[in-house]
C-alpha cells in the first residue's frame, strides 16, 4: 500500500466485488456468478433461501457487541488495542475494529502482514520474531512506499538481530522491535532471563536497521496461569521496560511500547500495566487480544475475564455451525455432515446448542445430546438418558471452542441476524 492509498474501510469493502463459485462452501449453488455484494442484498434466509449444511453462521448482534465491548474496555482502562487478527484473517472486520478505535492489528506472520497491507491497515504489530530476508526486504519496500506505515516486530535473540540487520541494510527508516520476555519454562520463544533482555536490547542499539522501541510477551503461556503468577510475570515485564529504559536503551523511541494480552487475562494486563512509573517517553500500553470478536461456547466462555469482573460487561459466543443430521443407523446415535473440516476440535469437541425440524422448521433446545466424536465430514452424536435424538433431515446448531480455528476454515461466513437473515458475508485469508 502506497502513501494516499484508501484506508482499511474503502478497500475491504471491495470485497463485495468477489464473484462467488464453488470455492465457498455452504453458499446456495443458484448463487454463483454473483457478487458478494448482491448476494447480501438479496438478504436471504439461511435456513429457507438454497444455503446448503454444513454452513457456519456468525452473529451480526453477537459480533458488534463484542467488538464495541472491547473497544469501550480498552478505552476505560487506559490501553491501545491491538487485536490479533491472525484469529480472524478478516480484512473486513479489521475495518471493524479500527472503526471501534483499534490502535492496528497484530499477526504472527509475513503473510498476514501482506494481507494487513493488502486492505490498508498502516500499524501492523508482529507477535513473533522475523528473520526471513525475503519477508524482511519486503517490510523495507513497504517502509519507503509509505510514510504512515509502521511495522514493530518482536527480537529475542543477538543472532535473530545480526539477522535482520543484515536483511534490512539500505532501509530507509529503521524498523521497531520490541523484546519479548518469555512467559517462564516451557513457554514458546522470548528471553528467559532479563540479563538475556539487556543483551538482545544492546545487540538492536548497534544495528543501524533496528529501534528498540519497548518490550512484549504472551502472559498465557505462564505456567499455572493464575491471576497471581500471571501478574507476577507481568511485573517481570513491566520491570524489564523500566531496567531498560533505565540503562537508556530506548533513547531513540518516540514512545515506549508495553504489551501483552491474549484473550484470557486482559483484566490483569490492564492491572498490572496501569502500575507502570513514569519512563524518558510517553508509553504505549498495547492490548492484544483476538479471541474476543466471536467469543466462542466452551474454552473462552469459561476462562474470559468478564467472568472475574462481571460489572465490566460480558460477551457474548457469535458463532453457530449448522450442519445436517445425514444418518441415524443405531437407535441412540446420529451422524451429521459436518467433521473436522468444518470445525475447531483442537481444544473441545462441539456442543450442540439448537435442533431445528426438517419437517417444519420449529427449533427446540439440544438438551441432551453430546458430540462424541469427529470424523473428516462427520459429528458423532449421542442422546442421554431423556434426550431427543434428532431425525435424519433435522439441522442442528453446534456451538464451537476456539475461534482461531474456526475461521481458518470457512472463507465467506454469513453474517445473520436472529431471525436467519443474511445481512453481510465475512471473507477470510487463511
Amino acid at each position: 500500500m502506497a502513501a494516499g492509498q484508501p484506508g482499511p474501510d474503502v478497500l475491504a469493502a471491495r470485497l463485495a466485488d468477489e464473484r462467488l463459485d464453488h470455492r465457498f462452501k455452504g453458499l446456495p449453488p443458484d448463487a454463483d456468478g454473483l457478487t458478494v455484494g448482491e448476494l447480501a442484498a438479496q438478504r436471504r434466509n439461511v435456513f429457507t433461501d438454497g444455503f446448503t449444511t454444513p454452513v457456519l453462521t456468525l452473529s451480526a448482534g453477537a459480533l458488534e457487541h463484542n467488538l464495541a465491548l472491547l473497544g469501550a474496555y480498552s478505552a476505560r482502562h487506559g490501553l491501545a488495542f491491538a487485536p490479533h487478527g491472525k484469529t480472524t484473517m478478516a480484512p473486513g472486520l479489521f475495518a471493524r475494529q479500527l472503526a471501534h478505535g483499534a490502535w492496528g492489528i497484530t499477526v504472527a506472520v509475513p503473510h498476514q502482514v501482506r494481507v494487513c497491507r493488502a486492505f490498508g491497515v498502516r500499524r501492523v504489530f508482529l507477535a513473533n520474531e522475523l528473520v526471513d530476508a525475503a519477508a524482511l526486504r519486503w517490510i523495507t519496500g513497504q517502509l519507503a512506499a509509505d510514510p504512515e506505515f509502521r511495522f514493530v516486530c518482536y527480537v529475542d535473540s543477538v543472532r535473530g538481530v545480526e539477522l535482520m540487520d543484515r536483511a534490512l541494510a539500505g532501509s530507509p527508516r529503521p524498523v521497531d522491535v520490541v523484546v519479548e520476555l518469555a512467559a517462564g519454562e516451557g513457554a514458546r520463544t522470548g528471553v528467559r532471563t532479563e540479563a538475556e533482555a539487556v543483551e538482545v536490547a544492546g545487540a538492536v542499539a548497534g544495528a543501524a536497521a533496528l529501534r528498540l522501541v519497548g518490550v512484549a510477551g504472551y502472559e498465557a503461556q505462564v505456567p499455572g496461569a493464575s491471576p497471581e503468577t500471571v501478574r507476577a510475570w507481568l511485573r517481570r515485564l513491566t520491570g524489564l521496560a523500566v531496567r531498560l529504559d533505565g540503562a537508556g536503551l530506548f533513547a531513540d523511541a518516540g514512545e515506549i511500547v508495553v504489551s501483552a494480552g491474549g484473550s484470557e487475562w486482559f483484566d490483569a494486563v490492564a492491572d498490572v500495566l496501569a502500575e507502570l512509573p513514569p519512563l524518558s517517553a510517553p508509553v504505549l500500553r498495547l492490548l492484544r487480544s483476538g479471541a474476543y470478536v466471536s467469543h466462542d461456547h466452551g474454552h473462552y466462555e469459561r476462562l474470559t475475564p468478564f467472568n472475574r469482573v462481571p460489572e465490566e460487561g460480558a460477551l457474548e459466543p457469535a458463532f453457530l455451525l449448522w450442519a445436517q443430521v445425514v444418518s441415524r443407523p443405531t437407535p441412540d446415535e446420529a451422524f451429521l455432515n459436518a467433521g473436522k473440516r468444518d470445525v475447531s476440535y483442537d481444544l473441545a469437541l462441539p456442543v450442540p446448542r439448537r435442533v431445528r425440524s426438517g419437517r417444519d422448521g420449529t427449533e427446540r433446545a439440544a438438551d441432551g445430546l453430546t458430540v462424541t466424536a469427529l470424523s473428516d465430514q462427520h459429528a458423532w452424536v449421542r442422546a442421554e438418558p431423556g434426550g431427543a435424538l434428532p431425525e435424519v433431515g433435522d439441522w442442528v446448531a453446534l456451538g464451537l471452542a476456539h475461534p482461531c480455528t474456526v475461521f481458518e476454515k470457512w472463507p465467506l461466513i454469513p453474517l445473520v441476524e436472529g431471525d436467519g437473515t443474511v445481512v453481510d458475508y465475512v471473507r477470510t485469508f487463511f
